[in-house]
């Protein structure tokens, strides 16, 4: 039995054009090596098994090669061509910096270049993962990479460019190698089935593409797994079925549900994926991406951005078009926000739940949001509105001069308070009004007439405003003639009163009441002055009440006061300076005078 072989292996390019989607690359080595203008540095870097590697084999092999053709590539059957490709080559030599990563490693590499090919023109050397290396091997590295021998070619290979040093950068000819698309994966899929004579749905290879992410290493090892497991048949099913992958129908489904506000429905329909083994992680994500897509579809010109299964193509653009952007979108912020909380979530179930919850009231919440104009903010700012003004008739005043008119006006402000029926207002603006050059034409109710059409309620407000107002100065009059001045003997008896009733309190502020001075500034203001921030703030909490109390007590509604803080230096409170050393020994000898005689006959010094 033959030994098995992996695809990525078996089908490795062996010339620039048998390599997928870098046609960019491979068409400008072509070029140098037909024009014999090679660097002695080259750097490719790009994601991982998009052929870094594979090109620099094919470059290695090709400038050796003794019959290259007119395009620049390699013949494959000269000597120095089957010695590579049996990988009995003395000229290439490969190197993995991933585990050859110290200085010695490095010279032990730069020792060799000092010796020339034995055979053939060039001395390749191709270090692969070159991100790896230390920073010590870097700069071991760089003399001999700015200035190789003539017979010496560098071919560096990394999938993380911004970790090597910028010095190696500027001594490389650097080549970007791009993603591999969809549609490049499926045809290179398609041509490897065939050679192998595997049965293969097209939509199978565009979901193996789709899952490969731009990898054609990845996509052959998915593809050799799924034939294993399949038995050398390759369907759309199998292939959702072992890359765990949900199909799209779900979701299609559960759209339909949510369109439909059909919450049971929904629910249930996530029960039956939860049973199939599917994480709620899965589901949102997945819904995410068709979500996307949907979006992707509402334009014209963004519809190549969706990469599905060509079977699904038109099924996407026709469900795109029954539902609106607004509704995509907020279901995307939905989606997201679910799963970057969906970690945290104790019960998983239940927070996917939640989520469908939203989705499928979410075109309700929108339609309350709406405005005649569109959607509108949910907070809504109260504007400010114009004042009701009554209207005023113009008048025409008469002037002096015989059979002459004028357009001024003048303004009377009757100061008393009228009561004004509707037949006097009738009467009042009938006057003003000029009379009709129609004498036939009748003039209408000015109290009746207007936009509203109720004269009732409008003369209803008149009389009201009027009744307000006699009211208003009423209230002023009588409150006016209420109003007692303040004396300072009522006013401490009233604030004897109000400390009376904190102390039954037990409140704290009592002290800062009782030390208060009270000053009467005029018949309606007085001024309380404390002595520090404390007590003005125990003061200024007890304000409210302490103003409606002395309202009453005192009977004077235009009661006002305010507190300050005025620095007393005889009433702060008197405390002892401490005594110095000398004072305290004096102090003892004054209440012990045996102190004193002992000190003398010990013959003692005090350090004062």
């Amino acid at each position: 039995m033959d030994k098995f072989i992996v695809s990525a292996r078996k089908y490795r390019p062996q010339t620039f054009d048998t390599v997928v989607g870098q046609s960019h690359i491979t068409t400008t080595l072509k070029n140098a090596i037909r024009n014999k203008q090679l660097a002695h540095a080259f750097l490719f870097c790009g994601p991982r098994g998009v052929g870094k590697t594979t090109c620099a084999r094919i470059l290695a092999k090709t400038i050796n090669c003794e019959n290259q053709t007119k395009a620049g590539e390699a013949c494959n059957t000269c000597q120095s061509c089957v010695s590579f490709n049996e990988g009995t080559s003395l000229n290439i030599h490969e190197l993995d910096a991933a585990s050859n990563n110290s200085v010695d490693d490095i010279r032990t590499l730069v020792d060799q270049v000092r010796f020339a090919p034995q055979a053939g023109q060039y001395k390749v050397y191709i270090i692969d993962e070159v991100h790896m290396l230390s920073s010590s091997a870097f700069n071991a590295f760089l003399k001999t990479l700015e200035e190789p021998p003539p017979y010496a070619i560098f071919i560096l290979a990394t999938t993380e460019k911004h970790k090597i040093l910028p010095t190696i950068l500027s001594r490389c000819q650097i080549f970007d190698f791009k993603r591999i698309t969809v549609n490049d994966t499926v045809q290179h899929l398609e041509e490897i089935v065939e050679k192998e004579e595997i049965k293969a749905e097209k939509a199978a290879l565009q979901v193996i593409a789709q899952k490969s992410e731009g990898c054609m290493r990845d996509a052959l090892s998915i593809m050799d797994k799924i034939v294993s497991f399949t038995n050398g048949e390759l369907t759309y099913g199998n292939t959702l079925e072992h890359l765990n992958i949900l199909d799209a129908d779900y979701y299609f489904r559960l759209l339909e549900n949510i369109q439909q506000q059909d919450l049971s429905g929904a629910m249930l329909l996530y029960d039956d994926i939860n049973r199939k083994g599917f994480e709620g992680d899965l589901v949102v994500n997945g819904f995410a991406e068709f979500i996307r897509n949907l979006l992707v579809c509402k334009d014209e010109r963004a519809a190549s951005l969706l990469e599905v299964v060509e079977s699904f193509k038109e099924r996407y653009l026709a469900a795109a078009q029954n539902v609106s952007a607004a509704v995509l979108i907020s279901a995307l912020n939905i989606l997201n926000e679910t799963e970057i909380n969906y970690k945290n979530a104790r019960n998983k179930k239940l927070h996917v739940e939640l989520a469908l919850i939203k989705l499928c009231y979410l075109q309700q919440a929108i339609d309350l949001t709406a405005g005649d104009s569109g959607l509108v903010k949910k907070k809504l700012v109260e504007r400010a509105r114009p004042l009701n003004f009554r209207q005023i008739a113009p008048f025409e005043v008469k002037s002096n001069k015989p059979g002459t008119r004028t357009n001024e006006a003048k303004l009377i402000i009757d100061e008393k308070p009228t009561s004004v029926t509707r037949s006097s207002l009738n009467e009042r603006i009938t006057s003003s009004i000029p009379p009709s050059k129609n004498h036939g034409e009748q003039v209408p109710d000015p109290v009746s007439s207007g936009p509203d059409q109720h004269p009732v309620s409008r003369a209803g407000k008149v009389s009201a405003l009027d009744k307000i107002r006699q009211q208003y100065q009423g209230n002023a009059g009588s409150g006016s003639a209420s109003n007692q001045v303040i004396t300072d003997d009522e006013l401490k008896k009233a604030w004897q009163g109000y400390i009376q009733e904190l102390k039954d309190k037990r409140s704290p502020a009592v002290p800062s009441f009782d030390m208060a001075e009270l000053l009467v500034k005029d018949e309606n203001t007085f001024e309380v002055i404390t002595t520090n921030n404390i007590e003005q703030k125990f003061i200024e909490q007890e304000r409210n009440k302490l103003f409606a109390y002395l309202k009453e007590t005192l009977q004077n509604k235009l009661l006002q006061f305010t507190v300050l803080v005025v620095d007393n230096p005889d009433r702060r409170p008197k405390t002892e300076a401490p005594l110095s050393s000398k004072q305290q020994f004096q102090k003892m000898v004054d209440q012990y005078p045996l102190v004193k005689e002992l000190k003398d006959r010990l013959k003692l010094d005090l350090d004062y």
